[in-house]
């Protein structure tokens, strides 16, 4: 491997003579992954840097880590020049919560190559910094309706960060991704670690779901302590819902595709009397691929009764 520190410089203003001065106790990684549904992470990470004193104290040299040609970067062409290029970043920012406690958020594209060696580097940065805590934050997709509670998967290194949590999986293979690999190392040398992935309305997966995101900052705050205003996208998450309810009542088959979910989640609640439709052992779910044929049966049935006719062509809840 490499040398790990090569991946990144420290600003002007963070050299390793002012590192001891700079300290914090929790790192925030917000790096993209496999999955983001409702747009969670990257919502409760814009917010933060939007509302909170923040400077960046760390970059990464993302020529090493990106594959521009997979995900290429946005360009704009004015009549007869290119005007802009949306250039790709990877930065640690040092942010200043409500009342003074500094701490670390790593944002940026998911890493697509030198996984191993970029969870050394962010390793080394959580040792210089003194962080004690990391915790990551993202959105999964499920068959609930926004107009329920969201349920949380919290996750962590050592079962005393995740005291009180209600499994929605028992054992599963999934697809890695930088941040769960992350995690899993820092736990196999004895760091913390934390995760929540809260759980988004499939439905709202490709949409910005900001319900998610305040759900998510609130378990961060609980997690770490930290005093994190909530304020501005909770007003968000209010719009979001407002929107989404305006297209509810303009469209029947959305309407009935949500009716038919919190009845299954209200069924389910009433007949394990569990205050959440995930708070179960797996064997008692059905498994994903049966939530799949039941939804395709069920919107089968819309179509062939015609009710879909004046609807075609509208947008998910959210789109607009």
């Amino acid at each position: 491997m490499q040398e790990p520190t090569e991946l990144f410089q420290f600003e002007n203003d963070a050299s390793p003579a002012t590192l001891q001065d700079m300290h914090a106790s929790v790192l925030v990684v917000a790096l993209g992954g496999f999955i983001d549904a409702g747009h969670t992470q990257r919502l409760l990470a814009d917010h933060i840097l939007d509302t909170h004193e923040s400077r960046v104290v760390a970059s990464f040299d993302v020529d090493q880590l990106l594959d521009y040609r997979g995900r290429r970067p946005m360009m704009v062409f004015d009549r007869d020049h290119w005007s802009s290029y949306d250039d790709p970043s990877l930065l640690l920012h040092r942010v200043i919560d409500r009342e003074g406690v500094p701490f670390l958020l790593l944002v940026g594209p998911e890493p697509d190559y030198q996984w191993a060696r970029m969870v050394e580097a962010t390793t080394t940065l959580i040792k210089t910094f003194g962080v004690n805590l990391t915790v990551s934050v993202h959105g999964i997709p499920m068959a609930v309706p926004h107009t329920r509670p969201l349920g949380v998967t919290a996750h962590g290194t050592n079962p005393r960060l995740v005291t009180g949590n209600d499994p929605a999986f028992g054992t599963v293979q999934v697809p890695a991704s930088f941040s769960s690999l992350l995690e899993y190392r820092l736990g196999e040398a004895g760091h913390d670690a934390i995760g929540f992935a809260i759980h988004v309305p499939h439905y709202l997966g490709q949409t910005e779901f900001a319900d998610a995101a305040v759900i998510g900052l609130e378990r961060l705050r609980t997690a770490t302590g930290l005093a994190i205003d909530v304020t501005a996208l909770a007003a968000t998450a209010g719009l979001n819902r407002a929107e989404i309810t305006r297209q509810m009542e303009e469209s029947d088959e959305i309407t009935a595709v949500v009716r038919a979910l919190e009845q299954q989640y209200d069924t389910f609640l009433e007949g394990r009397q569990q205050r959440s439709l995930l708070a179960t052992d797996l064997s008692d779910l059905p498994t994903a691929d049966e939530i799949g044929a039941e939804f395709e049966a069920f919107l089968k049935d819309v179509a062939d009764d015609g009710s879909t006719d004046d609807t075609e062509g509208r947008d998910a809840p959210g789109d607009r």
